[in-house]
């Protein structure tokens, strides 16, 4: 599962978990990424900070990993390297990709988008307002019906600015981190 997690949030977590719990995943890693090639930088809190975040989040949860191997690769990451350098150093793993409905509005502009479709199943779950358009009918997209979740990590930075209680909104150990640091205040 690929992000910036700038923050991570509960909506994350809850498709995690449910592709970790009902579908045949064993496990579900979440591949922070350091800058997203179609995001602004500027918006981002420091790479360091997000993976601790997505740690804290995750550390008690057995199916639920964390990698920051597109720290390690050139910049911007792009998805396709990323799925190629993990099948070639954990070749007994069978890896997919878990993303939402909404990608397919511009998964045409991703680097070398057909060659994962060619290489890699995609676990998709349903985003509000979004569908799979001309990938509909592609036998390497696997359709999930997670719940439908309306959090956005720009939402709950926003409400952080405005000084809103937002604890319900992720772990109790990644908000308490993020008062802590001040993120998100200016």
């Amino acid at each position: 599962m690929f992000g910036s997690f700038n923050p991570i949030h509960s909506g994350h977590l809850i498709l995690a978990n449910f592709m970790a719990e009902f579908t045949d995943l064993e496990e579900v890693w979440f591949v922070v990424s350091p800058q997203n090639p179609l995001k602004q930088k500027a918006s981002l809190l420091s790479e360091v900070h997000r993976l601790a975040l997505v740690r804290l989040a995750v550390e008690d949860q057995p199916k639920l990993k964390v990698t920051n191997i597109e720290y390690h690769m050139p910049r911007p990451s792009y998805t396709i390297d990323t799925l190629t350098w993990l099948s070639d150093k954990y070749p007994e793993r069978e890896f997919v990709m878990i993303c939402g409905t909404d990608i397919f509005s511009h998964f045409h502009k991703w680097k070398n988008y057909l060659e994962i479709l060619r290489q890699y199943t995609l676990y998709v779950y349903p985003r509000p307002g979004s569908s799979l358009g001309k990938y509909a009918e592609n036998p390497k997209i696997k359709r999930f019906p997670a719940p439908l979740l309306e959090i956005s990590s720009s939402f709950i930075r926003k409400g952080i600015h405005a000084k809103k209680n937002m604890a319900f909104w992720m772990p109790e150990k990644v908000y308490n981190y993020i008062l802590e640091m001040h993120f998100y205040e200016k």
